[in-house]
């Protein structure tokens, strides 16, 4: 009887219930029915333990970091930053939207969140610059679905916190497919470029551009700390693969570090004679937004804090940036954004407990040795497996959101490819990507809808303008699962995978 408790959850999505009460109604219902009163107690008491999660607490304070960066003006200058570097190309405007995702995506970790706060920026920019609407929301929306990738990610603290993985391990793997994905959507705008006539550009830089004594400082500080610790790590992989081959280097990372600063600071120098004053400023204006990602993974794998206390540690950033540094809040600005970052933590969170107390009916149900059986016995090449499971997780994410869809599946899943050879980490990248992806995907793709809230286009008309995209990005998830080391080689090299 337990056995239908998916179909039933189902039905209660496709009739429009909210996916909390489906989530909790439908394995309630069936055990009610098949006489498991006791069991419901259990279910509703894992409601609150399933949010009762030290790691989970990551995901409040980077909505919160978040919505701070956004608020204090953040968007404007990311926006700004990326079409002083792409705005020259042939559908320059279209590239800035791709590359300010990817920017955006080291703040948020939110499709949602990029799409509202980004769409509403460019959306009205590029149907300015001769645009259709429809073409605008759906790059928009296209490019959304990198911000659950690239670290901070609140999907994958979802599923290392349900799968008992490393976060860290989780943000690293993400990284290259993240960019993957923007760089096959950007080849995508090219190729359309000619055969829709999209506008030229030209390079757009704002003249008299302005900035503050304070933050130029903290600018050309940031600057070079962040040059000369990127040398310093190409330095220590350089000296690891050297002694993986026999050829043992002794380093010393601050001494390198140290090393490499006055380095850094000539070739900066040495680049500024290259550029314009208003091309600098408006580098200079986005380098303390985009350091939060740095200090984020810098502080993980230094080993300074973990993802949640790093998760803290933005917030505490992002208030000093936007209050002393940008000057672009106010105490009055705080609530507002605070309020608006519990609403968004708090809907996340409760569909969590409730994902996890389903998953107490899935347990009960034996619906994963089921499940285990019957996709062994469909094949017993990985290769194969792999296909298939792509196809139904790429489906699950069309109707269902990443975050419960992990918690349902996840320990179904992960263990049968675990034992089939697939690294746990590994599978976790496919499953995340997959999901993230169906966030786009109509007909019940969630930033579809958010971005036509923000454009007033229509779902319909924007789910055809986005197919072209929607395919590159299911070429990059087949990429990403029979090519392991896209995924793998940065946890690798970092120490975080074996």
């Amino acid at each position: 009887m337990l056995a239908w408790f998916l179909p039933v959850f189902l039905v209660f999505l496709m009739i429009g219930m909210p996916v909390f009460f489906a989530l909790l109604l439908a394995p309630g219902l069936l055990l009610q029915i098949n006489g498991q009163e006791r069991d419901i107690a259990l279910l509703y008491r894992n409601l609150y333990n399933g949010m009762d999660s030290f790691p989970l607490m990551a995901l409040p304070f980077f909505v919160l970091a978040g919505e701070l960066m956004n608020k204090g003006g953040i968007t404007t200058r990311l926006v700004e930053f990326s079409q002083a570097l792409m705005g020259h190309l042939r559908g320059g405007l279209a590239h800035v939207n791709i590359l300010s995702s990817i920017l955006f995506a080291g703040l948020s970790g939110s499709a949602v969140a990029d799409t509202s706060a980004l769409g509403s920026t460019l959306i009205p920019a590029m149907e300015r610059n001769g645009y259709s609407r429809r073409f605008a929301a759906a790059v928009t929306a296209a490019s959304s679905v990198i911000g659950p990738i690239i670290p901070p990610s609140g999907i994958m603290i979802i599923y290392a916190y349900v799968m008992g993985e490393s976060v860290a391990a989780l943000f690293l793997a993400g990284i290259v497919p993240g960019v993957l994905v923007g760089i096959g959507l950007m080849l995508v705008v090219r190729l359309m470029a000619d055969k829709y006539d999209l506008p030229k550009a030209e390079r757009i830089v704002t003249p008299g551009q302005e900035i503050s004594r304070l933050e130029s400082g903290v600018a050309f500080v940031l600057l070079r700390l962040n040059l000369a610790g990127l040398l310093a790590g190409i330095f220590a992989l350089i000296a690891t693969s050297l002694a993986t081959v026999g050829i043992p280097v002794s380093v010393n990372g601050w001494l390198v570090f140290l090393v490499f600063l006055p380095i850094a600071h000539l070739l900066l120098m040495r680049l500024r004679r290259t550029v314009s004053q208003d091309f600098r400023i408006i580098c200079k204006k986005a380098v303390a937004p985009l350091q939060t990602p740095i200090i984020i993974l810098g502080g993980i794998l230094i080993g300074i804090f973990t993802p949640t206390e790093a998760s803290a540690i933005a917030v505490a950033y992002a208030l000093i940036i936007a209050f002393f540094v940008l000057r672009s809040m106010t105490l009055r600005d705080l609530p507002a954004t605070i309020t608006k970052a519990a609403l968004s933590s708090a809907t996340v969170l409760l569909i969590v407990g409730a994902a996890v107390s389903f998953k107490t009916v899935v347990s009960l149900s034996h619906a994963p040795e089921h499940m285990a059986s019957f996709i062994l016995g469909l094949s017993e090449n990985p290769l194969i497996l792999l296909f298939l499971i792509n196809i139904l997780l790429f489906i699950v994410g069309m109707f269902l959101d990443a975050g419960p869809a992990i918690i349902i599946l996840g320990p179904i899943l992960g263990p049968i490819f675990t034992e089939l050879g697939v690294h746990p980490v590994h599978f976790a990248i496919i499953m995340s990507v997959n999901l993230t992806v169906g966030l786009a995907t109509p007909p019940m793709g969630l930033v579809l809808f958010v971005a036509s809230a923000v454009s007033g286009e229509k779902v319909e008309s924007i789910a055809r303008a986005i197919l072209p995209f929607l395919a590159v990005e299911v070429v990059v998830i087949f990429l990403i699962t029979y090519f392991p080391a896209i995924s793998m080689t940065i946890p690798r090299l970092t120490g975080f995978v074996q």
